[in-house]
């Protein structure tokens, strides 16, 4: 009974899966702030290269991946896949429970996939910085690493409850060289307009992403990378899932249900996309996506046009979403705290080919914390959704007497996230349901779309 799946180097995916051509019709057109007509190609390369804008909008099913990139990648990639028998054990569950793994990348999550090809494709237009936002710091730390590998300067907008949660985050960006300021700061118009409003803000993704914009806007020699949402983001991480699909073959077994955690949607669409396009050619298999309860956007928010930022910097994009001046509470994963989510899952989740599913944050410590003792690995806290899913999963089919394969994506460590376990095991955190009525007050403010 095979625990540790490893797929060789010489199978590391040559091309990414865009799931544009397969999406059950076109995608709606993503609206200029400024002119509130479609977007054209010239709006955005004031802050994205060539490249980048090509993928976002490409109709083609398969990107080559270019050879520096897969070069990059093999230094963790193909990421492993475990079967995890001590959890199945300690759950009593007659479920197969398998997981892929992504902590093991030198940044500790997903993140990489899609900033090293980000960092190359800006390096190869002549940029000589890049700036972003992070939430918990995976991505900050993921697009720090790379900009070091090309020599590219880095400027990352932590949203601030998450700078001060998370200190040694931000110690990995200043490693890799990058420049680290607490949003809402003083750097930008946005920041300074946030903090007169309110000193004392946590800041949200949609603030830190306004932050970044602004800076890659007002800066010649810069461009702004986006770790989730993007359709490109979502295509580069597709890695995840055509090699699982791959380590699933070498173990003879293919899931019933796989499951990632979302908030903006790039690691559920890592791993989920390349399985729905089996799905679309006849597979049975389920995908599920896990939000926390205390920013519930598939489950709770709306179908609408939005802004992706709170400064309303940014194109307006169909997507779900609680608003974009949602301001979510101050939980401990924060990389699931985004108002929006990526227009590609939307659409899926909109036309009924995925599933979503809300879950409590001290449940997910708990099964966290149970997946630690018997499997050995701390999860990062946006992982833990999966986690929890996983183990309800495995317990519905205990309770049906049912066999069933799980696939979850543990997509990142949690070792620089012991400030929240301290709170958990202190009993410190509390499970927070944002409410209906402020889900509706926010939404009243979204932009009006004529098409």
């Amino acid at each position: 009974m095979q625990t540790k799946i490893i797929l060789p180097e010489d199978k590391l995916p040559k091309q990414w899966y865009n799931i544009i051509p397969d999406l059950p019709g076109p995608l709606a057109p993503v609206i200029s702030p400024r002119t509130g007509e479609p977007v054209t190609p010239e709006e955005l390369l004031a802050i994205f290269p060539p490249a980048i804008l090509e993928q976002e909008m490409s109709s083609q099913r398969w990107i080559d991946i270019p050879e520096q990139v897969r070069d990059i990648y093999t230094m963790w990639r193909p990421s492993p896949m475990f079967r995890a028998h001590r959890l199945e054990k300690a759950l009593g569950t007659p479920a197969k429970i398998y997981y892929k793994y992504e902590g093991v990348s030198p940044a500790g999550s997903h993140k990489p996939n899609s900033a090293i090809p980000q960092a190359f494709y800006n390096k190869q237009a002549g940029i000589k910085r890049l700036a972003t936002e992070t939430g918990a710091g995976q991505w900050g730390s993921s697009l720090s690493l790379a900009c070091s590998l090309f020599g590219l300067e880095c400027t990352v907008y932590m949203v601030k409850v998450s700078y001060f949660q998370k200190p040694y985050r931000k110690s990995m960006m200043q490693m890799w060289g990058a420049t680290v300021y607490p949003s809402p700061s003083e750097m930008t118009e946005a920041g300074r307009a946030a903090l007169a409003e309110n000193p004392d803000s946590n800041g949200s993704l949609g603030l830190a992403i306004s932050e970044a914009v602004e800076d890659a806007a007002t800066h010649g020699d810069t461009n702004y990378a986006l770790g989730s949402v993007l359709n490109h983001v979502c295509m580069h991480q597709t890695v995840i899932g055509l090699e699982a699909i791959e380590q699933m073959k070498m173990v003879g077994d293919y899931p019933d249900v796989v499951i990632a955690c979302c908030g903006g949607g790039s690691n559920f669409a890592g791993l989920a996309f390349p399985f729905l396009a089996d799905k679309s050619a006849g597979k049975q298999v389920r995908c599920l996506a896990v939000e926390p309860a205390s920013c519930p956007t598939l489950t709770k928010g709306v179908y609408d046009f939005d802004y992706g930022d709170t400064a309303k910097l940014g194109p307006i994009a169909k997507m779900y979403t609680l608003g974009h001046d949602f301001m979510p509470p101050g939980i401990h994963a924060g990389g699931l705290r985004y108002h929006g989510e990526s227009p590609l899952v939307s659409q899926l989740y909109n036309a009924g080919l995925i599933e979503a599913r809300a879950v409590m944050q001290t449940g997910c410590f708990e099964g966290a914390i149970l997946f630690a003792k018997t499997e050995g690995i701390v999860p990062a806290p946006e992982s833990s959704h999966a986690v929890r899913a996983a183990i309800d999963e495995a317990l519905l089919a205990k309770e049906e007497g049912k066999e069933k394969t799980i696939l979850f994506n543990l997509s990142g460590h949690g070792f620089m996230d012991m400030t929240a376990y301290d709170n958990y095991l202190a009993g410190n955190l509390e499970d927070y349901e944002y409410p209906a009525e402020m889900v509706q007050e926010s939404l009243k403010h979204l932009p009006k779309v004529k098409l």
